[in-house]
């Protein structure tokens, strides 16, 4: 599994960082998310898909 990130469709609402802080940061130019680690294993697995879930621009994908 891969997370992805679409920079241009984030609206740096924050939710990801929320769900799971291990896998994600936002940008200090413009709140933008940065994904700490796009391979997430074990738990982070499930953390992953939550925060593809909650993110309301839709901004995350996950490449299974």
């Amino acid at each position: 599994m891969k997370i992805i990130a679409d920079t241009g469709k984030c609206v740096g609402a924050g939710q990801c960082v929320l769900t799971e802080p291990a896998l994600f940061d936002q940008s200090e130019d413009d709140g933008t998310v940065i994904v700490l680690d796009d391979q997430p294993r074990g738990e982070l697995i499930e953390k992953a898909r939550e925060a593809v879930h909650v993110c309301p621009s839709q901004a995350l994908s996950l490449d299974e």
